[in-house]
């Protein structure tokens, strides 16, 4: 089991550094992967959903939520620095996706949330603030800003249940 997890890890680091383009037939692999995998969370059956979600990681390493949810189950086995590794390769994942859509503010969120697992609420912060003084008129992080999320966020404690 751990030399599986171990060789699935290794392909992904290995994947994400070629920046090779992503067939349309992986991309339809790991979605069906991650389908699997959900069903596998509602049954908690952690160990099959890691190796589903690691799949679909390696798969589509530029894909932030198949490492965000990687990281969800990781810690949910017990595993945290792999967890941690996960949501490092997810925050990457949502950088460059960010880098290539700056005006897909959906892609901010997911990094403030990730930067929030990560236990780096300042950065968060910091992103958010930026984000909000680089589109000033979008209503998401207006009432990102505006709710208090940031804040309820990081004083959920559910929190610790995800973070490593």
């Amino acid at each position: 089991m751990m030399l599986r997890r171990t060789l699935t890890m290794a392909a992904a680091l290995l994947l994400a550094g070629c920046h090779k383009e992503i067939s349309s037939l992986a991309r339809k692999e790991a979605a069906s992967d991650v389908s699997e995998a959900e069903f596998a969370v509602t049954l908690k059956e952690w160990p099959r959903a890691e190796d589903l979600y690691a799949k679909s990681a390696a798969l589509c390493p530029d894909n932030g939520e198949y490492w965000l949810r990687l990281g969800i189950v990781r810690m949910k086995l017990g595993d945290r620095s792999g967890a941690r590794k996960a949501y490092k390769a997810a925050l990457g994942a949502f950088e460059d996706a960010s880098d290539k859509q700056p005006a897909n503010t959906d892609l901010v969120v997911r990094r403030v949330y990730t930067l929030v697992v990560l236990g780096r609420g300042s950065d968060a912060r910091s992103l958010l603030t930026k984000a909000a003084a680089k589109h000033p008129d979008d209503r998401q992080i207006k009432g990102f800003i505006e709710k208090g999320t940031l804040d309820k966020m990081l004083g959920d404690p559910s929190l610790k249940d995800v973070s490593p």
